[in-house]
């Protein structure tokens, strides 16, 4: 995230991943980011795990978790996955950034519709 330099947004962090995720699959990452695209890159660890909780959220309360949510399910895995990758540019916050996910993850489903007034706290 540092080498893209103080312009760059949460766009451009995910259109510049490497190794690439598969077409399918960043393009799915792209659609759940729309709204989020022009937000520094800085904030791409609590964007993109903002992100996997309401996709997961949905697909729980749904109980869509069959193979034709797959590419859903993937994009979840990823958009944690890249949240932690982001995040390990500041390790000094590591843990409680896992700490707060853990919690927050654990709490779904639902718990994002109950809260749904008040945003999830941002680490550091």
């Amino acid at each position: 995230m540092n080498s893209l330099g103080p312009e760059a947004t949460v766009g451009t962090w995910i259109t510049q991943l490497e190794p690439a995720p598969p077409a399918a699959l960043l393009q799915r990452l792209q659609e759940l980011l729309a709204n989020e695209v022009n937000r520094p890159a800085r904030e791409v660890p609590e964007v993109c795990l903002a992100a996997g909780e309401r996709l997961l959220d949905a697909l729980l309360q749904s109980g869509s978790t069959s193979r034709a949510t797959a590419l859903d399910l993937l994009a979840v895995d990823a958009l944690v996955t890249y949240a932690f990758e982001a995040a390990a540019d500041d390790p000094t916050h590591i843990v409680e950034r896992a700490t707060s996910a853990m919690q927050r993850i654990a709490a779904l489903p639902g718990a994002l519709s109950r809260e749904a007034s008040q945003p999830p706290a941002a680490v550091p």
